[in-house]
């Protein structure tokens, strides 16, 4: 990576690496695609029915939990070792680091009150700090969330679910609106354990995707949006500006810009330029086209055949045990032979779901 970023920009000393550490909680597949072996930190009313989780299945003690703060400690020093320059403590959609932070209803050390659900960042913060005192840090976490989506879902049905207890950034009497206030404890605690890069994200690609990462075309396993994207995206927008203009001394990376496509240059400068953030994260739109920020930051042309069209073949196909990459636009990918069961397995899920 170094060396084609120097070979393409005359220089490396721009260039900052990071690897993100997660664990993926209630969707971890350590052995097999195939074979979910669910780590989970409480029961959900929801989610666990989803997944197949019994009320007799067993959440993670907190000495289990200590050996994971372990895990992550030893992943950073590796990550160290490796050249990079930071690491991102996960934090998001609906993986371990999120489960935590809307723990209400776990008992002992690492769930109920908002220290104990925040016990897990900072013990890894700090062992980090300990093992690799000149190892960056930053944590991209879900800012906001709502209830799992279901397409019938009723108001009686969520009466069932309320004061709604399972979820983080959420208002507990309406899942479905964003609440701010322990987020902003969230920035907060980042703030002060020198935690200065932020990634803001939201909700789960797992249970409400278009919150998360609007798009025109759901994964095979996914559903048509509920709601014109173009509202996912202003809704993220409108979330990182208020944290912003309430951490001014934090560095904040936005999120969900990829649906804008052909706008999103100019969408994304003018976020910077009145300061609704400070970075724009680009995700997946740069599998499809890796020089799009070179390009846009040298005011070329776009390659309009490169954009992300928000296809979501990148996610289904790991979701399949297959590499994560653009089928559609990406030639290699287009070309190979996981393309070709890619097709026949999207076509199998098609057929399931009318049948």
């Amino acid at each position: 990576v170094i060396n084609e970023h120097r070979s393409v920009t005359g220089s490396a000393t721009d260039l900052l690496i990071g690897l993100q550490l997660t664990h993926s909680g209630r969707y971890s597949r350590p052995n097999a695609h195939d074979r979910p072996e669910p780590k989970i930190l409480y029961h959900h009313p929801i989610l666990d029915r989803r997944l197949g989780i019994s009320s007799a299945y067993p959440v993670l003690t907190d000495r289990s939990i200590g050996e994971i703060v372990a895990d992550f400690c030893t992943a950073a020093v590796i990550a160290r070792d490796a050249g990079f320059d930071f690491i991102d403590i996960k934090h998001c959609h609906g993986y371990l680091g999120h489960e935590f932070l809307s723990a209400h209803t776990r008992e002992g050390d690492f769930g109920g009150s908002f220290e104990n659900r925040t016990r897990f960042l900072r013990e890894v913060v700090q062992s980090v700090r300990a093992a690799a005192p000149r190892l960056l840090i930053g944590v991209r976490f879900s800012a906001f969330d709502t209830i799992p989506f279901q397409s019938h879902t009723a108001d009686e049905r969520l009466k069932d679910l309320l004061p709604y207890r399972w979820g983080f950034g959420v208002n507990i009497e309406n899942p479905m609106e964003p609440d701010l206030r322990e987020p902003m404890q969230l920035m907060s605690l980042l703030s002060g354990l020198g935690v200065n890069l932020v990634n803001i994200s939201a909700g789960s690609p797992y249970y409400n995707p278009h919150i998360q990462r609007p798009a025109f075309y759901p994964p095979s396993d996914g559903y048509l949006p509920p709601e014109d994207p173009l509202v996912g995206v202003a809704r993220q927008m409108e979330v990182t500006r208020t944290l912003k203009q309430q951490f001014t001394d934090l560095i904040i990376v936005g999120s969900a810009y990829s649906y804008l496509q052909e706008f999103l240059p100019h969408v994304a400068q003018a976020a910077v330029h009145e300061g609704w953030t400070d970075c724009v994260g680009l995700g997946r739109a740069i599998l499809s086209y890796p020089s799009l920020p070179i390009d846009i930051v040298e005011g070329r042309l776009l390659h309009r055949k490169s954009i992300c069209r928000t296809f979501s073949d990148c996610t289904t196909a790991p979701r399949a045990g297959l590499p994560s990459g653009c089928y559609p636009l990406d030639p290699q990918y287009k070309q190979s032979a996981n393309a070709v069961l890619l097709k026949k397995l999207k076509a199998q899920r098609k057929t399931g779901n009318e049948n």
